[in-house]
Parts: C-alpha cells; sequence; structure tokens
C-alpha cells in the first residue's frame, strides 16, 4: 500500500515527526538523508514498525506519497550559519521523484527565505514542476522537545506557512491530523523567523541566567532561592535555569552577514553560553583548592554526560569540552551515565564507572552535569566526598551549586 507521508530526515526532527504520524494511524515512509542521532528507543522503532512505518528499498516510493516532510539536520556550518548540505540533498532526491499535487513541508531550522530562496528552485528545477501550481510548497518549525513527556506533537500547536494560501491549507489540513491547533502564518518567511525566535528566545534567556549564576556566586546569593522566588510572579517573568553549557540540536542564529541587521542580543548569548563549561571548571579546581587538593591528579566523576536529561543524545554536550579541559589540567576523569555505555573525548576513552555510589565516594568530586531520573541525589550528596551541582537539583545544603 503506498504511504501518505515521507518524512526525510530521521533524526531529533523527524523520527519524533514519524511517530506521532504513525500513531495517529497515518501510514509513513521514512527516509534517511545520512547519519544520524536516533532519539528514540529501539523499543519504541519497533512499535513503529509494527503499526504502520517503514523504510523504503529505494527513493523511487517517494514520490507515491501525498505529503512528504524534509526534516534533515542544519547543523553549525563552518562560515557561522547552517549548513544545508544535507537539506540540498534530501530536496534533490525528492524533486527526482515529485509528482504533480504533493505537499512538500520543510521543517528543518533554517534562516528565513530558505524555503522560497533555496528549496523551491531545487524542487521546480529537479521536478519540472512549479510550486503553488503544480505543489505545495510550506515551512513548520519543528518543535519537537526529545523527553518531555507533557507537551507531545498531538498536543503542541504547529504554525505553518505556505508559499500561496492554498499552500498553507494543505498542510493545514496535513497537520491538522496530528495535532489539536494549527497556527496559520502569512508565509513561509514568517513560519522560519518563528523557529529562529523561538530558538533564541530560548538562548537568551539561558544567558542570562547563567550570568546570574555568576553573579550570585561573587556576591554569595543563593541563586536557586532566588529563582524560587521570583517565579511565584504570575505575569512578566518566565523562569530558565543556569547549566554548564547549553547543548542540543537548536542551533542559535545572529544572522550577522546574513541580514541587514544582526541580532547582538543572540551573538553575546552565544558568548555568555560557550564560557560555562569553562567556569564549571573553574569552580572545580576552586573547590578541589579549598579542600587541600589540586585539579593536577585529582579523581573527578562526571555524572550525565548527555546534552539532556533521560536521552542518549550527546549533540553539542558540554560534558565534552569540561572534560577536556580537565585532563588537560591533569585530572583523572571518568564518568557515569546509564544512557550512554562508552564515551571518547578527544579520541581516548573515558573509564565507565559501574557503581555510581563507590565511583562518587572514591572521586575527589563528582560533578552533576545531567540529572538523570535514574540518579538518586539523595543518597548520591551522601557518598560524594565533594560535590558540584551544576542543575540546582540536588537538596538545599547537599552540596556545592551553579
Amino acid at each position: 500500500m503506498p504511504a501518505d507521508l515521507a518524512v526525510i530526515g530521521l533524526g531529533p526532527y523527524g523520527l519524533p515527526l514519524a511517530q506521532a504520524a504513525v500513531a495517529a494511524g497515518i501510514p509513513t515512509l521514512g527516509y534517511r538523508t545520512g547519519p544520524e542521532a536516533d532519539p528514540l528507543t529501539p523499543a519504541e522503532v519497533r512499535r513503529m514498525l509494527a503499526t504502520g512505518f517503514r523504510t523504503p528499498a529505494g527513493p523511487a516510493e517517494l514520490g507515491r506519497v501525498r505529503t512528504a516532510v524534509i526534516c534533515a539536520p542544519t547543523p553549525p556550518g563552518a562560515d557561522g550559519g547552517l549548513d544545508l548540505t544535507q537539506v540540498e540533498a534530501a530536496a534533490r532526491t525528492l524533486a527526482a521523484h515529485m509528482r504533480p499535487h504533493i505537499t512538500v513541508i520543510l521543517e528543518s531550522p533554517v534562516r528565513p527565505g530558505t524555503t522560497e530562496d533555496f528549496l523551491r528552485p531545487i524542487l521546480e528545477q529537479g521536478s519540472g514542476l512549479r510550486a503553488g501550481r503544480d505543489f505545495h510548497l510550506a515551512y513548520s518549525p519543528s518543535r519537537v522537545d526529545p523527553g518531555n513527556r507533557d507537551f507531545t506533537p498531538a498536543t503542541t500547536p504547529k504554525v505553518i506557512g505556505g508559499l500561496t494560501p492554498a499552500c498553507t491549507e494543505s498542510a493545514a489540513t496535513f497537520y491538522g491530523r496530528l495535532t489539536d491547533k494549527v497556527v496559520r502564518a502569512r508565509g513561509p518567511r514568517e513560519a522560519e523567523t518563528v523557529q529562529l525566535l523561538e530558538t533564541n528566545f530560548r538562548h537568551v534567556n539561558i544567558a542570562l541566567v547563567n550570568e546570574m549564576a555568576v553573579l550570585c556566586d561573587d556576591l554569595g546569593v543563593d541563586l536557586w532561592d532566588v529563582l524560587r522566588c521570583a517565579e511565584s510572579k504570575p505575569f512578566g517573568f518566565q523562569a530558565f535555569r543556569p547549566g554548564p553549557g547549553v547543548g542540543g540540536h537548536s542551533v542559535p542564529q545572529d544572522l550577522t552577514g546574513q541580514a541587514p541587521h544582526s541580532l547582538r542580543m543572540v551573538e553575546l548569548a552565544q558568548q555568555v553560553n560557550s564560557q560555562m563549561p569553562r567556569y564549571v571548571v573553574q569552580r572545580a579546581a576552586a573547590l578541589l583548592n579549598e579542600h587541600g587538593k589540586s585539579a593536577r591528579a585529582a579523581r573527578v566523576l562526571l555524572l550525565g554526560v548527555t546534552y539532556k536529561a533521560d536521552l542518549a543524545d550527546q549533540q553539542a554536550t558540554p560534558a565534552e569540552e569540561i572534560a577536556t579541559r580537565l585532563m588537560s589540567m591533569g585530572a583523572a576523569v571518568s564518568y557515569h551515565d546509564p544512557h550512554i555505555p562508552s564515551w571518547n573525548v578527544a579520541d581516548r576513552p573515558v573509564p565507565r564507572a559501574d557503581s555510581l555510589y563507590e565511583a562518587a565516594a572514591d572521586a575527589d568530586l563528582t560533578i552533576l552535569l545531567q540529572q538523570h531520573r535514574t540518579y538518586d541525589l539523595q543518597g548520591l550528596s551522601v557518598k560524594a566526598q565533594l560535590l558540584l551541582d551544576t542543575r540546582g537539583a540536588t537538596p538545599t545544603g547537599a552540596a556545592h551549586r551553579l
């Protein structure tokens, strides 16, 4: 049976979309654009395969679907912008097999104008079809939050901006099968800029609270108590939490050299957030020194080396830079993470602790980088010789907190 949907790109954006589509009863093809991190567990993939998801033997089947969604990753490029290599490859593959009346939607994070100025020409030249006349073209920012059980694709509103009103309505009809609410943007550029704003909003606010963490430490103020009190305000404030750095697949964009005006606050936020791994290492060295130990030859245990709690995804995790800096200072670094069976840093394997409590008791310093659900933080705070909590997850007074 022909599928209704083709998801092109099976990484952090594509697989969750395919999972939601299959759950909604939509027969779905999944087509890989390259090596991509798998955000789903093997059990979740098996359930998808048993209920309407399959991967085609070749790209020809892409031309038989009603809707094709491009979810290829767009990692940072050498010029500081986004690398559209996999988006281009996905578009050329799809264009070679497109038929009239198909709806093509781009979900990959891109800068404003990409759908019209980059994707559209590739699809039209490769297919001989015209967007807005022979096929529908739209952009919809991905709003996947891996591991979030409260906001799923079904309960998260979907923004859609089509090349024409008919394109928007065609995309809205598709997404209406997946989500409770569809929000129509004026066009693809507006929808692309929604993604830009949402991503940058997160990074700017994390940068602000990261700077507050440094300030509060200098002032001897309990940042976590400040946040607890501030978030009681029912208007004009949204709580963000500091951390050892910002990871994940959503890359902040300041559009330097790509727009008449760069986003200076975003550029500054990137600078602030990129300094947090170094700050964590400085705090670690200071703690060791206060307890009569040097970072050189100190046994340091890193807990949670993924970019987000309860996931196996290590995309842009700050743990790698933290480990590298500690090793360069002469520290003996080990790690514990229930989701990561082995870990290499700078092409060197990092020893993995089998027993969390024994490793924490043996280490001169334990650094909590990620708050996995399986961690008993109360017990950990008792066992660890010295504990630095970068997530504010331990009980008050049980550890040194960022």
